[in-house]
């Protein structure tokens, strides 16, 4: 069996769930009923077959509604493996660290075309960062504690997948000085990014190799898992940018988060219109069992 997560928080109704069941039924899924995950934000509906055509029968459908449609049998997962800029915060670092040193426009323009997969991740990180050569070491601190934002639902996702057992590992094309903060607040087993160099207190412009980027957070998730003894139907992976469709490939349910078109073109499922906590619904995780 099949299962489609309709998820709305707080707007999903009755007849968006009963016309899902008829679309199914349309395109040949064969439906089996549903049943409210949390009434009025989720609800799961199960099916028996054409997981490709119920997703494309049911994507897009109703404004801001996103759907989840997946094994039912390996719905429940043992590793997160997340990405963090624009994914599990709501910036991109190295554009905040840009705007104080006065660059930002030039940055955050490469960074966009990085993300959506129009330059080499690993050579569009090493120009830009040496464009912050000069920039006070004292700056990340300062940027970190102005800038940087939790995602909604990025603690609560976390938090509560490991209380069931699981493990959570951020991997991030990113810094350490702004991940391993961000991984301690919000509860992650590990955390694995690029570290900046720095010379007498300024940023030299320059990052230690190798550096974190695609086939790294890729490596790392089948490493995770490997260690952890589960197969990749057990992996949920998360990102938003180029640097993350091979982890989010390698995943047993890859995310796109509010994510570039090429990501979401190419991942399991997209999360356009709720924050992270789609992600419990997605392996039937209700909100009285959260974790916040």
């Amino acid at each position: 069996m099949f299962i489609a997560t309709l998820i709305a928080a707080d707007r999903l109704n009755h007849a968006q769930v009963s016309d899902s069941c008829d679309r199914l039924t349309a395109a040949g899924c064969a439906p089996a009923g549903w049943d409210w995950l949390d009434e009025g934000s989720a609800a799961d509906v199960l099916f028996a077959a054409n997981p490709a055509a119920a997703r494309q029968a049911l994507e897009g459908v109703w404004p801001g509604v996103d759907v989840v449609v997946q094994s039912l049998v390996t719905r429940a997962k043992k590793l997160l493996v997340a990405d963090m800029d624009s994914t599990m915060i709501t910036v991109e670092c190295i554009d905040e660290l840009a705007d104080y040193a006065g660059i930002k426009p030039q940055i955050a323009a490469v960074t966009e075309a990085a993300m959506r997969g129009e330059l080499d991740f690993e050579a569009a990180l090493t120009a830009r960062v040496a464009l912050l050569a000069g920039l006070d070491e004292a700056v990340i601190d300062k940027c970190l504690a102005e800038r940087v934002t939790l995602t909604p639902g990025a603690a609560t996702l976390v938090r509560t997948m490991r209380a069931r057992g699981g493990r959570a590992v951020l991997v991030s094309g990113g810094f350490t000085r702004f991940a391993e903060p961000v991984a301690a607040q919000i509860g992650f087993d590990a955390v694995l990014a690029n570290r900046l160099t720095v010379t007498e207190g300024k940023l030299d412009g320059g990052v230690t190799h190798p550096i974190v980027g695609a086939e790294t957070k890729r490596a790392r998730l089948i490493a995770e898992a490997r260690e952890m003894a589960i197969p990749p139907e057990a992996v949920l992976a998360v990102g938003d940018g180029a640097n993350d469709l091979p982890m989010i490939g390698a995943a047993g349910l890859g995310i796109a988060f509010r994510a570039k078109p090429l990501v979401a073109a190419a991942a399991d499922a997209r999360i356009e219109h709720n924050d992270l906590t789609a992600l419990l619904y997605s392996q039937g995780i209700a909100r009285h069992d959260w974790v916040v």
